[in-house]
């Protein structure tokens, strides 16, 4: 997609977690943490590929956010150790998770610009993923709710979440942009409704929601090196 045409666009949504404030990045930091506090037990590589696994199993459980992910590291160290880590170890676990909680938000370069250009000619929207209390607080955190006019917390992203959201806030699909990090989540299941999407990579990438080339290569969207660039393609 060369030259969108975005005339008709009247809503804009915004993914949160690595579009507009860090995320990933602190998941990165406490599995290399976790894998060192494991190192007996098991190999870096092995530690790292059980992590996830058990994380896949349990979204349906606990879903998406950094709760679920504590718990899915306690129950990787039971495994991990036949049941034999010790309490203090579990101690540590749940304190790095409390770290993650508790860590202030950092907003990515250009977000604030890009809020305030485009505040006084369209409705903003959030649509993200996660626990619903610590998206909350990191949205009263970031300092940018004023800047929008409705939050949803989402439990998946699939095509037929956003269009339940939609067709509730009584958005056409034909007037609503969708900007975020992640192909699998922001862009690919609005494309599939008939909506505008445009994606801004994040240097890092949860394996989850990679998706493969040929997944990429048939899809029409936007593709930005950073969010101030949206501003090339709506008026502000």
């Amino acid at each position: 997609m060369n030259s969108p045409d975005y005339s008709h666009i009247k809503v804009v949504g915004f993914d949160a977690d690595d579009t507009l404030w860090v995320n990933e990045s602190y998941f990165r930091e406490t599995e290399e943490g976790f894998a060192a506090l494991l190192e007996g037990y098991e190999t870096k590589n092995k530690i790292d590929q059980e992590l996830f696994k058990v994380e896949m199993q349990n979204l349906g459980i606990y879903g998406y956010g950094i709760k679920g992910f504590m718990l899915s590291m306690i129950e990787s160290a039971l495994d991990l150790s036949n049941g034999e880590v010790p309490p203090e170890t579990l101690w540590k676990i749940l304190e790095m998770g409390k770290t993650m909680i508790s860590h202030p938000v950092e907003l990515l370069e250009g977000v604030e610009e890009v809020l305030q250009a485009l505040q006084p000619h369209y409705r903003l929207i959030v649509l993200t993923k996660g626990d619903l209390l610590d998206q909350e607080r990191k949205l009263e955190k970031s300092g940018l709710i004023d800047y929008f006019h409705h939050v949803e917390v989402l439990s998946d992203k699939q095509s037929s979440n956003y269009a339940h959201l939609l067709e509730h806030l009584q958005i056409p699909v034909e007037e609503f942009l969708m900007i975020g990090n992640s192909l699998k989540s922001d862009v690919l299941p609005l494309i599939e409704l008939g909506a505008q999407a445009a994606h801004v990579p994040f240097h890092t990438t949860w394996a989850h929601e990679e998706v493969k080339d040929e997944e990429q290569l048939r899809k029409d969207y936007l593709k930005l090196d950073s969010l101030r660039d949206i501003l090339s393609y709506l008026k502000h």
